[in-house]
């Protein structure tokens, strides 16, 4: 018999499933929303279920951005680099390197890694896209800020592959190794990422 009631045990369940939350931290949480006031509640409810409605994808850089936008605001802004793309794996690693104040080109999110263990294949991620925008801009450097991960290297290098095949003129450079190996980007502090831009070497 369970000691709990059982919209505790369901919210400390769903909780659970939250990457990088364990049970106990999960049970943390359902306690802190039950005693805090109903409204906290209600409000984080309201925010959850507005979440997949209210936001949409950059149809050209892939970001993250508000429903009704019709393409992301760092890629419209006149004041930002469109001829130098950052290339990166997921939307939080943009929202990493723009905290460092370092980078004033464009973005372009892959949406994942090469993994075939997980099924995902070069088609499966947005490096045609990547390759139609670079020639509509005109893009003159491509900055590979994968994670340094096996996955993020492959990618990389596929990424790399088809630019210099259908693009030579681009210039490919990756971050320099100031990100230790096996950190996230969106983990790595803004010393380090801004060291990785600075000192970004060719491929």
């Amino acid at each position: 018999m369970s000691v709990l009631p059982k919209a505790v045990e369901e919210l400390i369940e769903e909780l659970g499933q939250l990457p990088g939350v364990g049970p106990r931290t999960a049970e943390r949480y359902a306690f802190y929303l039950l005693r805090a006031s109903p409204a906290v509640s209600k409000k984080t409810a309201e925010v959850l279920s507005n979440l997949h409605d209210k936001v949409a994808t950059c149809p050209v850089t892939f970001m993250l951005i508000d429903e009704g936008q019709e393409v992301s605001a760092l890629y419209e802004s006149v004041v930002r680099d469109k001829k130098t793309v950052a290339v990166v794996e997921e939307p939080l690693d943009v929202a990493a390197i723009e905290s460092t104040g370092a980078f004033k080109g464009t973005y372009h999110v892959l949406g994942g890694v090469v993994s075939p263990i997980d099924g995902v294949g070069p088609e499966e991620l947005h490096i045609d896209e990547l390759l139609t925008r670079l020639n509509k801009d005109q893009a003159e450097e491509v900055i590979l800020a994968t994670n340094p991960s096996v996955e993020g290297e492959s990618t990389a290098l596929i990424v790399q592959k088809r630019i210099n095949e259908e693009l030579p003129k681009v210039k490919v450079s990756r971050l320099a190794r100031g990100l230790p190996s096996g950190v996230d980007i969106e983990y790595a502090d803004q010393i380090t990422l801004s060291k990785a831009l600075e000192e970004r070497q060719n491929l």
